[in-house]
């Protein structure tokens, strides 16, 4: 191997950002693939013998050798790993027995089977390379939205592929939004929700279901969470159905909820349309505990919420407004639970 495969190494790594020291490990690899393929046999005895092959890289000189290992013995007992002395002596007249020989083997000169076994290894490498780039590529947008394109749908299982700017990812049923529909060719925002590493890979976890694919939704439509003046402190979620958020600002002269609906509703609009139906209630947070129950019960209109302690309160409502406070199955004294990480009990008068 000349300067042209170490040239196109230094363009590998320019184009796809492939280190060359990766590469050249790769290679290696697959080259003494290729010539334990080509060289390996059976000993005297019938039994499975495995060449031993060395690959010298010289990278100064930009040139890769192989080369066929071989111990010198008197009596050969393994022609693959063994070679006599006599044979030995026509490579070098300085052999003896106890010595190891290495004959070189001229690349190009390696059958077409053994080749293509060697070309495979140094593809899967590149893409494993640029798969393990584009992961690295996605770590650093743990818990961020990006817009990806549906390439892919299996109908058996409803799991779908999305292409992004960095690669492909698998969008799998449980994390797309109840009762959505996803098709190819379809723009469709995506929450990074989990990534973790695995053997040295990363594994990464998409969703439309998480919690935090809400809150990424309002960093992406209201400028004051974005930058911050706006805080979203909690979210509960029943994906599909509804969820509940709690905002607050250090800034008195900003009004949180109102900050988030936006003018004529246009900032919840846009949430909402990303969310396939889905309903969001945006409460006020609150350290006061009890202020923070009445507010997460909206649209319910609360009497009075008594602490029992710091996780138990028990909340009053006029008659007609008990079934709003509880919500359908259940739900709004649930979330609004969940969102306060309180137990609500709701009495009437």
């Amino acid at each position: 191997m000349n300067s042209e495969f170490f040239s196109s190494l230094a363009d590998l790594e320019k184009e796809y950002g492939i280190p060359q020291e990766y590469m050249l490990e790769k290679t290696k690899e697959a080259l003494i693939k290729a010539c334990q393929k080509e060289y390996n046999g059976r000993d005297n005895e019938g039994q499975p013998s495995e060449a031993v092959i060395r690959v010298a890289v010289d990278e100064a000189k930009k040139d890769i050798k192989c080369y066929l290992r071989k111990d010198v013995v008197e009596t050969v007992t393994d022609p693959v790993t063994q070679i006599s002395v006599a044979d030995a002596r026509e490579y070098n007249k300085r052999m003896t027995a106890g010595k190891v020989l290495e004959i070189e083997i001229k690349t190009k000169n390696l059958r077409r089977l053994s080749a293509g076994a060697a070309k495979s290894v140094i593809i899967q490498a590149i893409r494993e390379a640029q798969k393990e780039n584009s992961r690295r590529e996605f770590e650093n947008k743990r818990e961020e939205i990006i817009t990806a394109t549906v390439t892919r749908v299996w109908d058996d299982t409803g799991d779908v592929e999305v292409d992004t700017d960095n690669g492909r990812l698998k969008l799998a049923e449980a994390d797309q939004i109840p009762g959505e529909y996803l098709d190819v060719g379809m723009k469709v925002k995506i929450y990074f929700s989990e990534i973790t590493r695995r053997g040295g890979m990363a594994d990464i976890k998409i969703s439309r279901t998480a919690p935090g694919f809400i809150r990424g939704l309002f960093r992406l439509e209201v400028p004051e969470v974005a930058n911050g003046t706006v805080v979203v402190r909690n979210v509960a979620r029943e994906a599909g159905s509804r969820s509940k958020v709690s905002v607050y600002t250090e800034d008195e002269s900003i009004d949180p909820v109102g900050t988030c609906v936006g003018p004529h509703g246009m900032r919840i609009g846009n949430i909402l349309d990303n969310l396939a139906g889905e309903k969001v209630d945006i409460v006020r947070y609150s350290d006061d505990k009890a202020e923070y129950i009445k507010s997460a019960l909206a649209p319910a209109e609360v009497i009075d919420v008594e602490m029992l302690d710091e996780k138990v309160s028990r909340v009053i409502v006029s008659p007609d407004q008990l079934s709003l406070a509880i919500g359908l199955s259940g739900q709004n004294a649930r979330l609004a639970a969940k969102l306060t990480g309180c137990k609500i009990d709701i009495k009437t008068e």
